[in-house]
């Protein structure tokens, strides 16, 4: 399958490269029109303002909240798939009925890094926070997946994966595969 990355901002090669050892082809995706050669799409980490704004400039934002396509947001890539972001007056793809707070585990110097159970995945998972978000509330259709300090840190919702984390900075590639299975494969 070829799964795109969002490649406006953010850890757009650490992402690719998750993809490829995942045993399918990754896709730097620059233009809309982009998006018709691509099964599933990562929203990969970075800073939601400046991608939202540069998703903006590029015409991806319409064109992303009408898309079906699978997606797959870390980091920044949650908060643009949520629905609600705490103290702003709306969410930007609303694709995942979620509620969000941005950089709720603190600064850049309260970086770290934890093995977390998630939730259809047998082994655990590497996960590096960094200014990270985390999912304050979900409405009955979302899946918890995964939590850290009893905040919720991995959600799922149809064909919709979010986390808080960023895996593709370890080598540990599982949430790719689990993105890649259950929800690009399954919405083919």
């Amino acid at each position: 399958m070829n799964i795109g990355v969002l490649a406006l901002q953010g850890a757009v090669r650490e992402h690719l490269k998750q993809i490829e050892l995942s045993g399918h082809t990754g896709l730097p995706v620059k233009r809309v029109e982009e998006l018709s050669d691509i099964d599933g799409l990562v929203l990969p980490g970075g800073e939601s303002t400046t991608m939202r704004r540069l998703m903006d400039l590029y015409g991806f934002t319409e064109v992303l909240r009408e898309s079906d396509l699978p997606m797959y947001g870390t980091c920044a890539g949650l908060i643009l798939l949520a629905d609600e972001i705490e103290g702003y007056d709306e969410g930007h793809l609303k694709k995942m009925n979620i509620k969000v707070e941005r950089n709720s585990f603190g600064r850049q110097v309260d970086s770290f890094e934890a093995d977390l159970d998630v939730k259809g995945i047998e082994e655990q998972v590497n996960a590096v926070f960094i200014r990270a978000p985390h999912i304050m509330s979900v409405e009955d259709e979302v899946e918890v997946l995964s939590e850290v300090e009893n905040k919720m840190v991995a959600v799922k919702q149809d064909k919709y994966l979010g986390i808080s984390f960023h895996p593709e900075l370890t080598d540990d590639y599982k949430i790719m595969k689990y993105f890649i299975e259950e929800m690009v494969a399954k919405n083919q």
